[in-house]
């Protein structure tokens, strides 16, 4: 299975550094591919290092602003003109997608793979990973958006909330195995 990660490129601290080290090398030791923003700083090098360390396949999509942060010695590297093209490229090689901590790149990344799925445009499993409570307040906003009439289809159809690595994984191989 293809997983792409959105997360930060931000150097952080270990209690965002260590889950996700030890989620990149779930997905190694698993035989996934990781498709990812590319970069080799961060969060992003931290989950590529664990899954490239695991035995993994890394497919970058980088960015021409940020080719100079690009990481060397992956299995693929598309570098695309602008970041709505990134996000497409990764939608397209993904089989499934998974929202780690970060800022408002991230934030935005997460926010329209949510939208497309809400509109039928994909139907990729969808999982935020709540490192730490990190989207404990955006879970709470769903919730509410669901109550109160915003969202077309339930919660639970859109994003799955998982608490840890092995969560997300495990929800992940069983969508696996019922879209097969």
């Amino acid at each position: 299975m293809n997983i792409c990660v959105f997360c930060s490129a931000a150097d952080l601290d270990d209690r965002y550094v260590l889950p996700a080290r030890q989620f990149g090398e779930l997905i190694g030791m698993g035989g996934h591919a990781l498709v990812w923003g590319g970069s080799d700083v961060g969060l992003m090098k931290v989950i590529a290092d664990g899954v490239q360390q695991a035995g993994g396949k890394l497919i970058g999509v980088s960015v021409e602003f940020l080719a100079d942060k690009a990481r060397e010695g992956t299995d693929e590297m598309v570098i695309t003109k602008d970041l709505a093209e990134r996000k497409a490229q990764m939608l397209a090689r993904a089989d499934a997608i998974v929202v780690m901590v970060g800022g408002t790149g991230t934030l935005d990344e997460a926010t329209e793979m949510l939208e497309l799925r809400k509109h039928g445009m994909h139907t990729k499993p969808v999982v935020l990973l709540n490192t730490a409570g990190f989207y404990d307040g955006l879970k709470e906003q769903f919730q509410r958006m669901e109550s109160e009439g915003f969202l077309p289809i339930p919660l639970t159809d859109l994003v799955f909330f998982a608490e840890d690595g092995v969560g997300a994984l495990a929800y992940l191989e069983e969508r696996a195995g019922i879209q097969a």
